[in-house]
């Protein structure tokens, strides 16, 4: 096996599981989050798989205890819980056009369970089941001697269940647009050594039944990780990976206020990750998250786990 293929299999279970979900808040007024997972991108964000067909279930858990204020004081303590397994099926096209990029597409299905407590009042909202579902059908990528970029166009379908004023949603009752990029850069000749950074840009519409329109938000995922041959055609890539969002516009509506209105939401994270290619086109993987310096919005940790096949 290539050491170009080694990475290529090592991606396919981080990247190819880009995908969405509402956090479980009945109104966009209470909007603390855009709805990117973050992180799930934060590893060989710009690299291409080799051609053919993937299949990948990503479950990611963030737990957050403290409702951060616009100064990054604490507001309210409770819990807010939210349990994703993203199931993504890809495919990547063999043909090469401008200048060595390959074209590939992929579309994401998620199942999710959230949940929000207030310490003083109890439960708050809570909800179960298919959430909103994903595509990506413009996917650019090239992968070159020392480095890989990448290029999305996507939108998010509100598929999940939501209706107005019920407090166990899981979609968001709204469309969203994304583009994406991720870039990866090999430090060393054997590509062991990687840095790697994914930016995305979300435009939310207007929110079915509330006429509220959420700010948009960017989103940035990193890492720098280090590969290790442990024996022949098993590979473990170990490193640092950390995520950072921020909502870009006001959100706005009948029922906002202009407090809320300027209420634009921050969140960073720092942790650890690893990620191990197995025989048989098998990869899973790891990552951990630990939050801190947000604003406006939930602060926690998140657990992550991949699982990926390609045929």
């Amino acid at each position: 096996m290539t050491r170009n293929g080694n990475i290529n299999k090592i991606w396919s279970a981080g990247f190819w599981l880009v995908g969405f979900m509402f956090i479980g808040l009945a109104h966009v007024d209470a909007q603390v989050r855009g709805l990117y997972p973050l992180g799930i991108s934060a590893t060989n964000s710009g690299v291409t798989p080799e051609p053919g067909f993937s299949f990948s279930t990503y479950l990611a858990i963030y737990t957050r205890s403290k409702l951060k204020g616009p100064n990054g004081e604490v507001t309210a303590t409770g819990k807010q819980s939210v349990v994703m397994d993203l199931n993504t099926l890809a495919w990547v096209s063999k043909k090469e056009f401008l200048g060595g990029a390959k074209f590939s597409a992929m579309a994401s299905i998620p199942v999710a369970n959230n949940s929000l407590t207030n310490d003083l009042t109890g439960p708050v909202s809570g909800g179960s089941g298919l959430a909103d579902s994903f595509y990506q059908p413009f996917i650019l990528g090239w992968n070159k001697k020392r480095f890989a970029v990448r290029t999305t166009y996507g939108f998010l379908a509100p598929t999940g269940s939501y209706k107005l004023g019920a407090n166990n949603n899981v979609g968001s009752g709204y469309w969203t647009h994304i583009v994406s990029s991720g870039q990866t850069f090999f430090l060393t000749k054997n590509k062991a050594t990687t840095v790697s950074t994914f930016q995305m840009y979300e435009w939310h519409t207007e929110q079915k039944g509330t006429k509220i329109h959420p700010g948009q938000t960017i989103n940035l995922d990193y890492s720098v990780m280090q590969a290790i041959p442990i024996r022949e055609n098993i590979r473990l890539q170990i490193g640092l990976v950390g995520y950072n969002t921020r909502q870009t516009t006001d959100k706005t509506g009948p029922t906002i206020t202009l407090e809320q209105s300027k209420a634009h939401y921050a969140a960073n994270a720092i942790g650890f990750a690893t990620n191990l290619n197995l025989p048989e086109k098998v990869n899973v993987g790891f990552k951990y998250f630990q939050e801190f310096g947000n604003r406006n919005t939930f602060q926690g940790y998140s657990v992550q786990a991949v699982a990926g096949i390609r045929f």
